[in-house]
């Protein structure tokens, strides 16, 4: 039987695309041909979701967005450290026993959750 094998990309209107492209390209490192791409790599613990969280919850606050990404990163210090010499506000950090996060803005105003796995998946 056919199936969903996972999340294949998130996509999103923004005022000027080739702005935020290079926003991403100059602030996270990402680009790619068709967007940013992010190839699977044979982790056997690795996973990307699709949450869907109640209309009233200010969890993706203070973006006005009605959605929230994701990023897994290798070294949150590292990136929170470069973020900040590029002038990005870090909007807060939080530590899980399963991870480690921190959150941003993008240059549209969208909410990036960054987030380091600590141990096997939750």
């Amino acid at each position: 039987m056919a199936r969903v094998t996972g999340l294949g990309g998130v996509f999103y209107k923004v005022p000027d695309p080739a702005a935020t492209a290079r926003w991403y390209k100059e602030i996270l490192g990402l680009g790619g041909d068709w967007g940013i791409m992010f190839p699977f790599k044979g982790e056997p613990e690795g996973f990307s979701l699709l949450t869907a969280f109640k209309a009233e919850t200010d969890y993706f606050e203070p973006s006005e967005g009605p959605f929230m990404v994701n990023l897994r990163v290798d070294d949150l210090d590292g990136m929170v450290a470069d973020l900040e010499s590029k002038g990005v506000e870090i909007l807060g950090r939080q530590d899980e026993d399963y991870g480690r996060f921190a959150w941003i803005l993008d240059c549209d105003g969208l909410k990036l959750e960054l987030w380091q796995q600590i141990g096997d998946a939750p």
